[in-house]
């Protein structure tokens, strides 16, 4: 089944329940949020009471909760310990967003996992594994995710192998797991348009089951760039075939599929339109320029 939906914003006021209604009027069944501004670390208390209607409401909607990812924040970085205070304030932080995951029952996290920023790569990834495995809990329910980089500047997690490393050397096995992104994979090298090739290899020395997300962007860039720039869906240089196999894939079936695609002239939220264009296959030419327009 295909279970597709966007990144929506989440609010002091309304929480949960209010990026559940976000989703819903885009015609989502999956969706992903940050629990606080992605800049910053600070964080409201959750809100219960809103956290219960927003459950009760996704089970009226048949919204399963396990299609819906938390997203950590991008000034977590693991890999880098040059400043051991900001390294333990990072994993202090990091393990804060897991209990508040816990808290709001999700049951996934994407995390970036580091940049090495004048570490050698080595030592960087070993600083991602000591910060997850002092992070992880056996009795945790939520899997934190690493997320397939583009390769910008010194970003970790933009090879197969990198990923593998980390993965390979952290304790609980079952907290960690990987979400894919489309325009990431395109920037790094990762033609899509091969992408069974590139699910061979990853399930030869990772396994398919480790992935538990796809972000689904177009890139702005050439194959290979390691800018990392989304671009709408079918304006890209991936196009609108390619990314419909990826999200059709059937070794991928019933992985949530999240689009972190820009907003049309910077304002307007195009999920609802772009989703609709996924469910039916049927790329429409003119769909952003009408949204401009009107």
């Amino acid at each position: 089944m295909l279970y597709i939906g966007s990144h929506v914003s989440y609010k002091k006021d309304t929480q949960l329940l209010g990026s559940l209604n976000e989703a819903l009027s885009y015609g989502s069944n999956a969706f992903m949020f940050y629990t606080g501004a992605p800049q910053n670390t600070l964080r409201d208390k959750i809100n219960d009471m809103l956290t219960i209607e927003a459950l009760n409401k996704m089970k009226e909607n048949d919204l399963l909760l396990e299609n819906v990812i938390v997203h950590a924040p991008y000034i977590v970085n693991l890999a880098n310990n040059k400043e051991q205070d900001k390294y333990e304030f990072a994993q202090n932080f990091l393990r804060q967003e897991i209990d508040r995951c816990e808290l709001l029952g999700i049951k996934y996290m994407v995390l970036h996992p580091g940049s090495a920023v004048g570490l050698d790569d080595k030592v960087a990834l070993n600083n991602i594994i000591k910060g997850l495995n002092n992070i992880l809990l056996k009795e945790d329910t939520t899997m934190i995710l690493l997320e397939t980089m583009a390769g910008k500047g010194t970003e970790l997690g933009k090879t197969i192998d990198e990923l593998k490393y980390i993965i390979d050397n952290i304790e609980y096995k079952d907290k960690i797991g990987v979400c894919l992104d489309t325009c990431h994979l395109n920037d790094s090298g990762i033609d899509l348009k091969s992408f069974d090739s590139y699910l061979d290899e990853f399930d030869n020395k990772i396994g398919i089951d480790k992935i538990h997300c796809v972000h689904i962007n177009d890139s702005k860039n050439e194959l290979g760039s390691h800018k990392d720039r989304h671009e709408n869906i079918g304006l890209g240089t991936i196009g609108f075939d390619t990314l419909l196999g990826v999200i059709y894939n059937p070794r991928l079936d019933n992985i949530p599929k999240i689009l972190e695609t820009p907003y049309v002239d910077k304002t307007y939220a195009p999920y609802k339109e772009e989703i609709k264009m996924i469910r039916d296959k049927s790329f429409n030419a003119n769909l952003y320029h009408d949204i401009i327009n009107n």
